[in-house]
């Protein structure tokens, strides 16, 4: 089995614990398999890549790396230390933006029917905002969340363009942090809220990351050289 396939396995078996942990209440197990959650997905990355005989995308490892520091901070409780993890996953999804559009993201989202995603995001993303603004005012978060809503939604409509296993995995980041700003805004108490954010946002981060190693094309193999002639007698 390639070893890629192995950390996706690890992969798995860490967030099955994590999601355990987090519904039963388990802080401990949490705490420690939270952080190591996307290095793995870092980890496969860099081997599927390898597999393929290809250079791992530094853009990606920095948002898996920022991501990282985001998952810690958001470990400790305060709204100084809320702020800092939303800035490491700013990071991440600035790292994603400029991954895609390096891809040639923004010439297709001028194209029909990619051009109508930008145009969803937006739409989704200032009906959230509205929902939410008044918690999010009182909690004094209102602005800084809505810088990272814009990003968030650039970033989402991007990927749309980097296959639908990128999409799909953005859209769930997406999901996973609306639930997370709803929460803080106080507008929507939901059981196993954190038992789903956990989820779409793993999910969502191991969609974009294999989609995106799935995509990366190996290196043409180089050409092969005649071998010399035989010097004539």
């Amino acid at each position: 089995m390639p070893r890629s396939r192995l950390l996706l396995a690890a992969l798995l078996a860490v967030t099955t614990a994590n999601l355990l942990a987090n519904a039963t209440g388990n802080d401990v197990v949490f705490a420690l398999t939270k952080p190591l959650l996307m290095p793995l997905l870092a980890a496969y990355l860099w081997r599927a890549t390898t597999e393929r005989g290809a250079h791992p995308d530094r853009l990606m490892l920095a948002a898996l790396a920022c991501a990282t520091a985001g998952d810690v901070a958001l470990l400790i409780t305060g709204t100084g230390w809320f702020l800092a993890g939303m800035a490491c996953f700013l990071g991440t999804h600035l790292c994603y933006l400029a991954a895609f559009t390096r891809h040639g993201a923004a010439t297709a989202l001028r194209r029909p029917p990619l051009v109508a995603v930008p145009l969803g995001y937006a739409v989704l993303t200032v009906l959230a905002l509205t929902w939410m603004w008044a918690g999010l005012t009182d909690a004094g978060l209102a602005i800084p969340v809505a810088g990272y809503a814009l990003a968030l939604a650039a970033m989402a409509s991007t990927a749309a363009t980097q296959g639908a296993r990128v999409g799909l995995g953005a859209a769930l980041f997406l999901g996973s942090d609306l639930l997370i700003a709803a929460g803080v805004a106080g507008v929507l108490q939901m059981p196993g809220a954190a038992v789903l954010v956990m989820a779409t946002y793993t999910a969502g981060q191991a969609l974009i990351v294999t989609g995106w190693a799935a995509r990366t094309p190996a290196p043409p193999a180089a050409p092969l050289t005649p071998a010399a002639a035989p010097a004539a007698p």
